[in-house]
This record gives structure tokens, sequence and C-alpha cells, in this order.
């Protein structure tokens, strides 16, 4: 296929579905990535990274190890038209199909070098603290709070939830197992409270922090594992202005294309779609959005009766803890122990994520 005429394929976002889409479309048209860091980053095996910093080498891969036909454009995305897309930096990017695969807001530093030091000072915080705090009790805090447990037993950890269980994404079932597993490794969990980090008291080199219910917890340090906004803020002055719902995700139809639009589709957390948001779906929602831009790309709009469709999972859900535990939630049980450990924990589907890339997993 000569350049010329190859279809204008725009990425937005170099996450879990942007980096699929961009490895397996990229000899199939002129693709552009869009992205405002160099690299791709394994999200649910970050944590492990802050107990483990070199494991972070392996999590982390420059977009250019994968993506080797095409353009990288290291900027944010501003504004969309009809025709194009307008970066941060001021590049403009014509596009017969485009993809938004933003994400949720989560400012990253630009270069692979910059992020792995981020981890190497995380885990020196840890290190160099005898008590931690931990604000927030969905998995990020608790599989946090668990890497710290397993691997640095001797420190006081604290958990400080605003919601009456933890992990309220998933069932009751699951969260009261979590819950059990967190005490028998003693650490300390205070539900339907929060925390004023500005507001704490210096005690020699701890802090004593006070949670809305009164109780003072002292802590050396402390990390913030809230949920992020959604990353449609940009979209909001855009031809894409009347396409987000309450809660700023976008509204896709079946093929995960912008209702309404037909070369306009959208991936991952970001979307409407009414399932857990998490990695593997988005994995799946990259996949099938290959699979449909192939189709157009061969065939153009004739070929819209072989479109894949997408249907919203079932809750479904693994939460690791620690390196050989977890607990996981499937449509008809949920499992703590082992089992779940042995599916997630060990290396967290780094090794299958890489080999997917086409790198050494």
């Amino acid at each position: 296929m000569e350049r010329e005429t190859e279809k204008r394929v725009v990425i937005i976002g170099g996450g879990v579905a942007g980096s699929l889409l961009a490895k397996s479309l990229q000899f199939q048209s002129h693709l552009t990535l869009i992205d405002p860091k160099e690299y791709f980053e394994i999200p649910w095996a970050s944590l492990r990274a802050l107990v483990e910093p070199t494991f972070a080498e392996r999590i982390l891969s420059n977009h250019r190890d994968y993506f080797k036909k095409g353009e990288l454009v290291v900027s944010s995305a501003v504004s969309i038209s009809e025709t194009e897309v307008v970066t941060e930096d001021g590049t403009r990017v014509t596009y017969d199909y485009l993809v938004i695969a933003t994400g949720h807001s989560d400012p990253l530093p630009k270069t692979r070098a910059e992020r792995l030091q981020q981890y190497k000072q995380g885990n020196e915080k840890i290190k160099s603290s005898n008590s931690i705090l931990i604000v927030g009790g969905g998995p990020t805090g608790v599989e946090l709070a668990a890497e710290i447990a397993v691997d640095f037993p001797e420190k006081k950890v604290t958990i400080v939830h605003k919601g009456s269980r933890l992990l309220e994404y998933i069932g009751t079932k699951a969260s009261r197992k979590t819950l059990k597993w967190l005490k028998s490794k003693k650490v300390d969990v205070k539900l339907e409270q929060s925390v004023e980090l500005d507001n704490n008291d210096d005690n020699n080199n701890s802090k004593i922090y006070e949670t809305s219910s009164g109780e003072r917890i002292e802590a050396d340090s402390h990390f913030v594992c809230v949920g992020k906004p959604v990353g449609s803020a940009w979209l909001r002055e855009t031809i894409l202005k009347d396409d987000l719902d309450d809660e700023g995700r976008i509204k896709v139809d079946e093929y995960l294309r912008v209702k309404g639009k037909t070369n306009i589709f959208a991936t991952g957390d970001i979307t409407d779609v009414k399932e857990i948001k998490q990695g593997m779906f988005a994995h799946a929602h990259g996949l099938l959005v290959a699979k449909n831009l192939k189709v157009l790309i061969e065939g153009g709009g004739g070929k819209e009766q072989k479109l894949g469709t997408y249907k919203a999972q079932a809750p479904m859900s693994i939460v690791s803890l620690g390196r050989k535990s977890g607990v996981a939630q499937f449509p008809f049980m949920t499992i703590l122990g082992r089992f779940p450990g042995m599916i997630k924990s060990g290396d967290l589907f780094v090794g299958k994520k890489r080999k997917e890339l086409g790198l050494t997993p």
C-alpha cells in the first residue's frame, strides 16, 4: 500500500488499548500515536514496582520499542475537529479514523527514565518509614497495603477509607474476605472516615493525622490511592462536547464508535460501557476496535455489516494481595487465597502483556 493512499488513523492515548491499537494497525495504515509520555506503562503492575523497583524496568516500555512504523507525537491532545487533532505543542494531525483512549487523568513524567526515578523514590519512601498511611480502600489502596505488608511486615500500615467497605466496585463477599486478610497481616483499616492531609502535627520525624471522626494516626509517610478523574475534560469544547455523559465518559455504540459518528471510536475507561473499568476490559476494547478498523480500512464504508460488536462484561476482578495471594470475584463465585494469587499475583500478567506487544517477556 502506498503511503499517499493509506488511511490516516490517529490514536489519542498510549495506555492499554492505545498501545495495542498502535501495535496492531501500524502496518495497515498511516498511523499517528499521540501521548503525553514517551512510554507505555502496565498500570495494574505499578504497585509491585513500588516495593521492588527493578520490576519497574519490565512494566515501562518506550512506545518506539513496539511501535516501529508511524508517527509518534509526545504531547497532549487539546482539541479535535471533524478532520484533525490539535496537540498542546501546536502539532496538527489530520485523520480518516480517530480513536480516543485517554483513560483517566493521571499526570506522569514525559520520559521512562523520569518514571523509573519516581518508583525508586517511592521505594525509598517506604523503606525509610516505620509507619505508612494509605488514603483510599479501592483496588489501588488495598493492593499497595498488601504489597507493603508482605514485603515489609515490620511496618505499621493503616488504610483510611471513606466508604462503608473496601473494594466497593465489586461484591460484599470479596470485601469481607479482603478485610479479614489485611487484618491477618496487621493492617489497620478505618472505614467511613476521611483524613485531611494538609492538617497534621509533626511528632519528631513522623506526622499525626486526624480523621473525620477524631481519631489520630501517626505515620512517617502517606500514599494517596483515590480514584482519578476521567481524561475527557479537554473534549468539552470540541465536536464531542455533546457526546459525554454526566460522568464525562464518551457515549459509544455496540461497535465502540462514538454514537452518531462513523469514523471516531473510543476505548477503555473513557467509554460509557457499563462494566468495571480495568485493564483486561480496555484490552478487549482495543482488540475489537483494531478488528473493526481493519474492516473499514480494507473495505471502506460498505463493510459495516462485518463490524464486530462489544457486550459489557459481567463484574469480574482479581485483586492481588502480595506475591502469592489474591481475591477474585467471578460471575458466580468469590475466591480468596492461592488460586487467584496463582492467576495474577506472581508476575501480574506482565510477561503476557509484554509478549503481546512483541517484547521480551
